[in-house]
């Protein structure tokens, strides 16, 4: 068998832009349920805001350099678990949010900002953790990446869509109520739909390899949701709160993730089966907590 680090997907250049564009209307359609007043209730709710914004930007990233070193995966492995890390919250944990009677307004806010954010916490916090595992650096030295370059990237792929969709928000509210949902709906069907082609174009490495990350992402993702509620917890945030701390540091934009590994690291193997596996993984385990919270009222303490 192929060492892990030594294969790449199968991605061609058009498939890349198609996959680039698509993420991009995901973020269009999503930002049409954003207002600005999402952003502006972090005044409303700053403690909260700001403790679920350090699990995710900066405690997540530092357990998850400590969760490498103690399990020790393949360095490309390792490096995909820092870039997943490093994103921002994934676009379903609003949902799952609600679903699991949490803040629902927190969770909107903190999707908010942290995507807003993600264009310099991700490229940096890439770049400061990924440096630092151990035998990553012929990786790293062979595609020489400059966290400006995947700024800039980044910025094209979330920033862009989240302005334009918040503007038309602003400016026609009736039809970007009426547009909101569908859109939502057609984009994450679309992209799932896509990923899934993907997977099955590249199904004999996906299913040669997968054994290898379900641990890692088993583990990565529980620290996740972990941190997220331990954080809110000591922080003494209500029971509410925690739950969409919680989810939101668990629930991680994967699928950002996963482009940026066809857009600076070719596809590498052990990065790229990280990123699609988590993209199903916290799916299924944040809608499962999400479940077995919804039966269990928020009580304070």
């Amino acid at each position: 068998m192929t060492p892990v680090d030594n294969i790449a997907l199968n991605f061609s250049p058009t498939t890349l832009t198609i996959l680039n564009i698509v993420l991009g209307v995901v973020m269009f359609g999503i930002a049409l349920d954003m207002r600005v007043d999402d952003f502006r209730r972090i005044a409303a709710l700053p403690r909260s805001a700001a403790v679920g914004l350090v699990c995710q930007f900066l405690l997540l990233p530092a357990f998850t350099y400590g969760l490498v070193r103690l399990i020790q995966p393949a360095p490309s492995i390792a490096l995909g678990m820092v870039l997943v890390a490093a994103c921002p919250g994934g676009n379903i944990s609003n949902f799952l949010a609600y679903l699991a009677k949490g803040n629902a307004a927190l969770s909107v806010t903190m999707t908010a900002i942290s995507t807003v954010l993600a264009m310099f916490f991700t490229p940096l916090n890439f770049a400061f953790w990924g440096a630092l595992v151990p035998g990553t650096e012929a990786i790293r030295q062979a595609i020489t990446l400059n966290p400006i370059d995947m700024m800039v990237t980044i910025f094209l792929l979330l920033g862009i869509p989240l302005a334009a969709g918040l503007y038309l928000a602003h400016r026609y509210p009736v039809w970007a109520g009426r547009a909101k949902r569908p859109f939502k709906i057609f984009s994450m069907i679309f992209f799932l739909g896509f990923v899934a082609a993907a997977l099955v174009g590249n199904w004999t490495n996906f299913i040669t390899y997968i054994n290898v990350v379900f641990i890692a992402v088993l583990l990565h993702n529980a620290l996740g949701l972990f941190l997220g509620y331990t954080g809110a917890r000591l922080m003494r945030l209500p029971e509410a709160d925690r739950r969409a701390v919680a989810i939101e540091v668990g629930i991680q934009n994967s699928g950002l993730g996963l482009i940026l590994i066809f857009n600076f690291f070719g596809g590498l193997g052990g990065m790229a089966i990280i990123a699609a596996w988590w993209g199903v993984w916290h799916i299924i385990s944040g809608y499962s907590l999400a479940l077995y919270w919804s039966r269990r009222n928020p009580v304070a303490g």
